[in-house]
């Protein structure tokens, strides 16, 4: 069994939004937000990261994260795993005009494409405060942009892992049990 999470200055969950290229609309199926959510768990377990919560977007995803290591080691795996399942999911199944608008001038190592943008939004969460006040921001997206009328209905949300009624078969569960709370908040 994993260790108990205590957030703190010592450790900080990190507060991660990561955006598409231009602001691509690129998870508006249901196939490639499954994608996506198959590939954050992948490199959860790649890159031993607790995830806290999440939400997926139309053209950006939030995450709260445990940091084990480097924020940018973290940042690799997840933004060069995701990217490369999402990128090999598009040619696999021939989509050119969505890989057209990822194509960008050849780099090293012979990338063509880049899902995301390459700026960092990261914001280290020390108190468990702020950590809920992130965790509201992130279920209230879909509501927000108008997706849906109830944060509950959104199914690429852990929203219902939070209220403890999750779905049969959630896109990714989370790692929220194992947080060691300093004030009573389940």
């Amino acid at each position: 069994m994993a260790h108990r999470f205590l957030i703190s200055h010592d450790s900080p969950v990190l507060y991660i939004t990561i955006v598409t290229k231009s602001r691509i609309p690129v998870f508006q199926s249901n196939r490639m937000r499954e994608v996506l959510c198959h590939a954050i768990n992948d490199a959860r377990n790649s890159g031993a990261f607790l995830l806290f919560a999440y939400v997926v977007m139309l053209d950006h995803v939030h995450l709260l994260a445990g940091r084990p290591a480097a924020t940018s080691d973290l940042l690799r795996v997840l933004k060069g795993l995701t990217a490369r399942r999402i990128i090999d999911y598009l040619k696999v199944n021939s989509y050119a005009s969505s890989l057209a608008k990822l194509q960008h001038q050849e780099r090293e190592r012979g990338y063509k494409y880049s899902l995301w943008q390459t700026e960092k939004n990261v914001l280290p969460v020390f108190s468990e405060g702020m950590f809920m006040e992130k965790l509201n921001y992130i279920h209230s997206n879909p509501v927000r942009a108008g997706l849906v009328e109830h944060a509950s209905e959104y199914r690429w949300s852990s929203v219902r892992i939070w209220r403890r009624c999750p779905l049969e078969h959630e896109p990714l569960l989370m790692d929220n049990d194992l947080i060691h709370w300093r004030s009573q908040r389940r």
